[in-house]
């Protein structure tokens, strides 16, 4: 069986690097890439009572720019790839009127496994880690992972993944399936870091963190602690301390950006992510 991954492109050089960045950490596995292209119609909303349709100049410039675009990553891509005879690729230029809605809807076509993408493109700011688009699709893709990855990521297979939690969430299996395929096909080494007031924990915590050893128990893992530190200086200090390649979240909805990437929290304390975050799904929302 191939794994299905979306790779997302708007033709940035943050997004080609993205694009590298999962042929390097799938390189030895089958896979059945999908890079997808989202444009939109122009047209003057005053004169044109309708959007343009195919045939017409609004909709057909837009068309042929984005396939150009496509024809271009193809290239790159296969100079890349070196006839990787795991990898094959399936390119899509579709209209919609926003990149979340086309993503959901091949991910449903096309019962994607993972999206890939970068945490910023051609359109976002220098004010924020993630751009709008990133973020979009991370809180709102929730029947498959979603991996964004930095402009500045390392372009080699991950050696460390940290894993931060509470120990207050009883996960279940299902959720950590792909970190657990991520490490073991990586031969990587999983850090589960635990983030507290007071560096104690409950009872119900202790027994959460024992149901992590017996799911972890076929990788390398370790647990780690830090206390009386916000979450994201926690996690910034950690990864660069250790030099960690990755950082692993599950997605609890309503919570996850609230605490962790929130905008407002991410430029206060000034953290610039350097590693991809693969964003899990809590199941049961």
């Amino acid at each position: 069986m191939r794994k299905k991954i979306l790779l997302l492109t708007d033709f940035s050089e943050a997004s080609y690097n993205a694009i590298v960045y999962a042929l390097e950490l799938f390189r030895a596995e089958r896979c059945s890439f999908y890079v997808l292209n989202v444009f939109k119609t122009t047209y003057n909303l005053i004169e044109d009572l309708v959007p343009p349709k195919p045939g017409e100049k609004g909709y057909d410039e837009p068309k042929k720019k984005s396939l150009e675009g496509l024809n271009r990553v193809s290239n790159l891509i296969a100079s890349k790839e070196e006839g990787n005879p795991f990898h094959e690729f399936d390119y899509i230029s579709q209209k919609n009127k926003s990149l979340l809605n086309a993503v959901e809807e091949i991910v449903e076509q096309k019962d994607i496994e993972m999206v890939i993408m970068a945490t910023k493109g051609l359109t976002s700011d220098n004010s924020s880690v993630f751009g709008s688009n990133a973020i979009q699709v991370m809180e709102k893709i929730r029947n498959c992972p979603v991996l964004v990855v930095p402009k500045q990521a390392k372009k080699q297979i991950p050696k460390e993944i940290v894993f931060p939690t509470s120990y207050k969430t009883h996960y279940k299996k299902r959720e950590l399936n792909y970190l657990i395929d991520i490490v073991s096909a990586c031969n990587a080494s999983l850090r589960v870091l635990h983030i507290t007031n007071n560096g104690d924990i409950d009872e119900n915590q202790e027994e959460h963190k024992e149901t992590l050893k017996e799911y972890f128990e076929g990788v390398k893992y370790s647990f780690h602690t830090l206390s009386c530190v916000t979450v994201s200086t926690a996690i910034k200090c950690f990864v660069e301390s250790r030099d960690s390649d990755m950082v692993a979240f599950v997605n609890k909805k309503h919570a996850f950006f609230d605490t962790i990437f929130s905008k407002p929290l991410v430029k206060e304390i000034g953290y610039k992510l350097k590693v991809p975050v693969l964003v899990l799904h809590d199941l049961r929302n």
